[in-house]
């Protein structure tokens, strides 16, 4: 080959070269432009995305006082084993569940369940494996951080229950909000999140909206595996609302002693103004602590103290005294005593009924516990004589009862600030399946339902209430827990993007009562019976007070054939109260499952809470004397 060819060669080389170059550099050119300017921003964001976490502060929920300032609920302080969600999603999870369960001393069922759970979740979501956790937990966290950068410590509050299982069905609990829960609409909208931490049971889940506060958050940068290198941000989470209740601790505790010490250890006792339906006190046994369901529910033995609650045929998570339906037996004979003078069955010049020791409906003899001859309507009421009031009963009618049923409530619920009450059965909700099975409502049923059996079965609650407007004459308030919310501050500075405006106290707004028109002196002929109950050699007798006048009425429920109410199937014992008699303060009831004759049992547990109430409210000489 020639030098000239080799030259030329050369020059169409270089220029191949050249163009090869220019291509590839306009490539390149492009492509930068595409990601640095068309995507510029989206890039931008997910690099910082990866290197900034918002990391969720916790509100402390508001605290729970009695009427009287004395705490009842707290959040406090605890240090948590927190879980991050994206470092976990380069692993198999599974790889991680022995080593949290024997690491944490956690069950190794709910590891699987939490490790499932977040892996629902968006890449950067946190979420609390373990509670309360003791030190030899933070150690074992910060010695594998290295080989679980998932996993870290934070302080943040946790509900605390200092009472234990006093009011325990009154205040509730609190816990994780469920997956079946995030599936419902009510929540959806409210933007609630796997791990937030909601009201269960009682107050914490009526009132939710305003014990719960709203969270703040830590902005942090963190390195390639997670880990927090340092803090940018801090905005802090606005706790909850105080709410302060109705609730009277000393008489709460008083309550609760009378069930703790009852017979059968079973049943409710509760005491309520009846001025206006403030609660004082609400105790049902057994009871449970709601600390076990705030921190037990990670530990092999949390869970089997909650699966032991929901196992007890003694029910300790129902509360008995909204929940609870009972045969009322002879306290039903009040608001039948006022309905039948309301309706004129009787008049209160001619209230004389036969007691007959009983009556006798075609072929079957219904006894009276006595012989009263034909007294009037005080006088039954103090004896509880059965035969007036089977007779009493036939003169309403069934249609008398049901109408008295409607008017004292008891087709519905009391309204009380607590979820799940019960609504009492009688025989208005019986009436359509008794005419579709026994084509008629017979004679014999209105007997039973007169004394409160058969058909009839009604919430200690709606007892209460009933009973409690006599002796307001007529005045029927709502009852309820809530006295006020407390306010709470802003956060931060309005016009702030993350300004949280201030959440304004507010007081119970009391509605009109219901009133249920009866005239003086007839009200007067219905607490006349109730004095002499408790003062008037009736059947209460025995819980008579010097210092403080009771109007009641006892009740023994049957709740088994006669012959059969022995034992575990004794009658219900019953006592439904308020005092002074002639001016009202307080209104009590008590409710013993089981124990027999309602004077020996239910009347002993009310007398209890009105001793205490008298060492807080005594009475002036003036005052003891009945008008």
């Amino acid at each position: 080959m020639k030098i000239g060819d080799q030259i030329q060669n050369l020059g169409m080389r270089v220029g191949a070269i050249q163009v090869i170059a220019f291509v590839l550099l306009a490539v390149l050119g492009a492509r930068l432009y595409y990601l640095q300017i068309v995507r510029g921003e989206y890039f931008s964001e997910r690099a910082e995305n990866q290197r900034v976490r918002l990391i969720p502060i916790p509100a402390p929920r508001g605290a729970i006082f009695d009427r009287n300032g004395k705490l009842l609920v707290d959040s406090r302080p605890t240090y948590n084993v927190v879980l991050s969600n994206e470092p976990l999603k380069s692993i198999n999870v599974i790889d991680r569940v022995d080593d949290y369960s024997h690491g944490l001393n956690l069950d190794r069922q709910f590891v699987v369940e939490r490790l499932n759970l977040i892996k629902k979740q968006n890449d950067f979501e946190t979420m609390v494996l373990k509670e309360n956790v003791a030190m030899q937990d933070i150690a074992w966290v910060e010695s594998h951080s290295l080989e679980f950068p998932e996993l870290r410590v934070e302080l943040q509050p946790q509900r605390f229950y200092p009472l234990g299982t006093t009011l325990a069905h009154v205040l509730g609990y609190v816990g994780e909000i469920s997956p079946k829960q995030l599936e419902e609409e009510t929540f959806k909208s409210r933007g609630f999140r796997p791990g937030d931490i909601i009201g269960k049971g009682g107050l914490e889940q009526y009132y939710d909206e305003f014990l719960r506060g709203k969270p703040g958050y830590r902005k942090v940068l963190v390195d390639s595996r997670g880990r927090v290198q340092t803090e940018l941000e801090v905005v802090a989470p606005q706790s909850g609302q105080d709410l302060v209740t109705t609730i009277d601790l000393d008489l709460q505790l008083e309550a609760e002693h009378q069930l703790a010490t009852s017979v059968t250890k079973r049943g409710t006792v509760i005491a309520m103004d009846p001025n206006n339906g403030e609660m004082l006190a609400m105790a049902s046994a057994p009871s449970f602590d709601p600390n076990i369901f705030v921190r037990g529910s990670s530990s092999p033995d949390g869970r089997r103290q909650i699966a032991a609650y929901w196992q007890d045929e003694k029910r300790p998570l129902y509360n008995r005294a909204i929940q609870g339906r009972y045969p009322p037996g002879s306290t039903w004979k009040i608001p039948e005593s006022a309905a039948a003078l309301q309706q004129g069955a009787i008049t209160v010049v001619h209230s004389n009924l036969a007691c007959g020791g009983g009556i006798k409906v075609g072929s079957k003899f219904t006894r009276c516990m006595g012989s009263h001859g034909s007294p009037a309507l005080p006088y039954a009421i103090t004896k509880s004589c059965d035969g007036y009031y089977y007779r009493l009963g036939l003169k309403m009618g069934v249609e008398g009862l049901i109408k008295m049923i409607e008017t004292f409530g008891f087709d519905r619920r009391s309204g009380i600030d607590l979820p799940n009450e019960k609504v009492p059965q009688t025989p208005k909700s019986w009436m359509p399946y008794i005419l579709k099975n026994e084509g008629k409502w017979s004679d014999i049923r209105t007997v039973y339902a007169s004394i409160g059996q058969d058909t009839v079965v009604v919430t200690p609650i709606s007892m209460l209430r009933a009973v409690a407007s006599v002796g307001m004459r007529g005045k029927e308030f709502i009852p309820h827990f809530l006295k006020q919310f407390k306010p709470v501050s802003a956060v931060g500075q309005e016009g702030d993007i993350n300004y949280i405006p201030a959440r304004a106290g507010f007081a119970y707004q009391h509605p009109e009562p219901k009133l249920i028109e009866l005239a003086p002196d007839q009200w007067d002929l219905v607490i006349k019976g109730m004095w002499g109950v408790v003062n008037g050699g009736g059947t209460a007798g025995s819980i008579k007070m010097a210092d403080l006048e009771i109007a009641g009425k006892t009740g023994t429920a049957q709740v088994a054939e006669v012959g059969k109410d022995v034992g575990a199937n004794k009658d219900h014992s019953w006592f439904v109260s308020f005092a002074p008699a002639y001016k009202p303060e307080i209104s009590v009831i008590a409710l013993i499952e089981n124990s027999g004759f309602g004077a020996s049992n239910a009347g002993p547990a009310a007398r209890g809470v009105y001793q205490a109430y008298l060492q807080k409210h005594p009475r002036a000489s003036e005052e003891r004397v009945a008008k």
